[in-house]
Parts: structure tokens; C-alpha cells; sequence
């Protein structure tokens, strides 16, 4: 693995702030904005890949989210600063399996996780598509470069409640 790949594992979103009008009457961000963080990071992600706006308009085609699955480890305020990233767990010739992480900017600590899987969709048809050859190339490189960080502890979780 070169250290160019090792530098781009995993990707790293933008900074981005909790705006006081994401908080919920608790006083902390309300879980739906959380979704809005990972969705973000994950943009930046597939523009990187190429599979932004351009992709889209270009091909008739884009990445839909089938499953996704968040985990709520520590709060965040308004005003705090957060960073995303994105791992590539696997793909095969229609779907991403991806795992994020949030966290906080200034002190370092992991707020919260979000694993999903996301379909490679004709516009047109609304139907899930294969990746273009490209694209399945492009995705077998960030695979790569990601392998150096191993399956994330956390994915795959399920949701349940175990009974004694």
C-alpha cells in the first residue's frame, strides 16, 4: 500500500458546525441532523469519487441509501465544530457498504457512528443499475486504499432487545 493510499484512509469531510437550530428541546442536536452531518460527509465522498451532481446530470444516474443504521455515542451543542469520515467496507457491482464517523472537531471525541448501504440507481428507470466500469474502478481503489483500517468494530451491528 502506498503512503499516498494509507494518507486517504479513510476519507475526511469538510469541518462543519451544529447550528442552534438543530437542537431539540433537550438541548442537543437532535438525532435527525446527525443524518444531515453523515449525508454531507458522504457527498464530499462520492464527489471525490466523481459521483456528484456532474455524475448525475452526465449519466441519468446516482446513489440512493437503502439501509443505514446510527449509533449515538456522545452529544454534541450548538456551535461545536464536527468532522465526518467515510470508510468503503465493500461494493459489489450495484451497492456500497460504508461506515462514517462523527467527530468532534476541537476535542477529538467520537460522537456518533452511521453505517449504510447505498444503490447505484437510473434515474430514468428509478431502478438500482451497475456501476459503470470506471466507477467500479474507482471504488476498488478507495477499497484498497481503506483495507489498512480493517472492518470497523462497529459495523454490522444489529438492533434488538435481549431478552433473559
Amino acid at each position: 500500500m502506498s503512503p499516498t493510499a494509507q494518507a486517504n484512509a479513510p476519507f475526511h469531510g469538510s469541518i462543519q458546525t451544529v447550528r442552534t437550530d438543530w437542537l431539540d428541546y433537550n438541548g442537543h442536536l437532535n438525532m435527525a441532523y446527525y443524518n444531515v452531518l453523515f449525508d454531507t460527509c458522504l457527498d464530499e465522498a462520492f464527489i471525490h469519487l466523481g459521483l456528484g451532481p456532474d455524475y448525475a446530470r452526465r449519466n441519468g444516474a446516482s446513489f440512493f441509501t437503502a439501509e443505514t443504521h446510527l449509533c449515538y455515542l456522545r452529544e454534541l451543542n450548538g456551535g461545536d465544530r464536527v468532522r465526518a469520515t467515510v470508510q468503503l467496507v465493500d461494493f459489489d457491482g450495484k451497492r456500497a457498504h460504508l461506515y462514517q464517523e462523527l467527530f468532534h472537531a476541537d476535542e477529538g471525541f467520537l460522537s456518533a457512528t452511521s453505517e449504510q448501504v447505498s444503490l447505484h440507481v437510473d434515474l430514468k428507470a428509478r431502478k438500482v443499475a451497475p456501476w459503470p466500469e470506471d466507477v467500479l474502478q474507482r471504488l476498488q481503489d478507495m477499497k484498497d486504499a481503506h483495507a489498512v483500517l480493517g472492518r470497523p468494530e462497529r459495523a454490522g451491528r444489529s438492533i434488538s432487545i435481549n431478552r433473559r
